[in-house]
């Protein structure tokens, strides 16, 4: 049979944004993969160039919505190594229960397109379900549901309500008991095992290679999490334990996502029992000269800033790394071999988010 070009995008919904995945197929089969992007580019790092340190937040909240409170961390980590400030214990501990509530509600969106793409329609209603309670949870936090604006140079927007920790609480012990039925879902549905397991391998060679990190490359076996191998906030003050899978495959990173929701589960009520009270912000120089680096665990892998100032009162230079700007160049690697039934599964399986990748 001929071998052909095939396009995956920029419409197809399994893009999960604006994209183009181009497929060579023989017959059914991928012998070769091509992703384009540069649909959703917006000039986020030239635009920051002209606006006040703090005043970029409002576009670091928008490099993904589904994980802005991360991004907008990242940043702020960056500017403050830039000022050399140091922000309070509370404000500390403020920032790591915001970001791992973000990061679960991310994770369940990832689990309802997932659970869509392949056929388990059931997932999608179940995760948005849940993330309702999450987006609750960083709405009494910073009064906004997806752009919260929360993090800020010098640590948070505003201090939680006095009830905010029985909130916590009562949505965590709910959402523990939902998260075994989402297990008992993925395990006993034959559609679910069939499409994912097996399914767009990635070596932990070829992972690390690639670049690929977060929840792509700790299904590959890696145990890289930067809340743990260069902890930053109180990540090394609190209990929790990263989530490593070995089989490489969809399945593998399905499962690490589901441990890593438990995981942030336990981070968020260790953090609320050990917050001390006192400021949660303080007041950052207007000012800065030099430059910067700082990198977090994003929810989708390592989420990276360069900022640099040249003594004025926004930055000279903000250069961004992607996680999935880099795992994209994985793809190929995964997609030969198997089927095009197989490319939802496993770009599915990536978590891909199209914004923080154009920037």
């Amino acid at each position: 049979m001929a071998e052909f070009w095939v396009n995956m995008g920029p419409q197809h919904p399994m893009t999960h944004g604006l994209w183009n995945l181009r497929i060579k197929v023989d017959g059914e089969t991928i012998i070769d993969a091509e992703p384009i992007i540069g649909y959703l580019h917006r000039g986020v790092e030239k635009i920051s160039e002209v606006r006040e340190f703090q005043k970029v937040i409002v576009l670091t909240d928008r490099l993904c919505y589904v994980s802005s409170i991360t991004w907008s961390h990242a940043y702020c980590l960056a500017v403050e190594e830039l000022m050399g400030i140091e922000i309070p214990e509370r404000g500390k501990y403020l920032r790591v229960i915001s970001l791992e509530i973000q990061r679960i509600a991310s994770h369940l969106m990832w689990l309802a397109a997932f659970g869509a793409d392949i056929g388990l329609l059931t997932m999608l209603l179940y995760a948005l379900r849940e993330r309702e309670l999450f987006l609750d949870l960083i709405e009494i936090m910073a009064g906004l549901r997806l752009n919260s604006n929360y993090t800020r140079v010098g640590g948070v927007r505003n201090d939680v309500p006095a009830d905010f920790e029985k909130s916590c609480q009562r949505v965590i012990a709910h959402f523990l008991k939902k998260l075994d039925e989402y297990q008992d879902l993925m395990e006993n549905s034959k559609t679910f095992l069939m499409r994912t397991q097996g399914i767009g391998k990635l070596s932990k060679e070829d992972a690390i290679n690639w670049g690929v990190t977060g929840p792509n490359l700790r299904g590959s076996g890696a145990d890289v999490d930067l809340r743990r191998t260069i902890p930053y906030e109180v990540y090394d003050q609190i209990d929790w334990e990263p989530a490593i899978e070995k089989d490489c495959d969809c399945y593998a990173r399905s499962i690490v996502r589901m441990r890593e929701m438990r995981e942030s589960c336990r981070i968020v009520l260790d953090a609320l029992k050990k917050m001390p009270p006192g400021p949660y912000r303080m007041k950052p120089p207007r000012r800065a000269e030099g430059e910067a680096f700082r990198v977090t665990e994003d929810s989708r892998g390592e989420a990276l800033f360069y900022v640099a100032a040249d003594g004025d009162d926004r930055p000279y230079r903000v250069k961004i790394r992607s996680p999935i700007f880099c795992t994209l160049a994985a793809v190929p690697q995964m997609m030969r071999g198997h089927k095009v039934a197989d490319v939802v599964s496993i770009m599915g399986s990536i978590d891909i988010c199209v914004g923080e990748i154009d920037k």
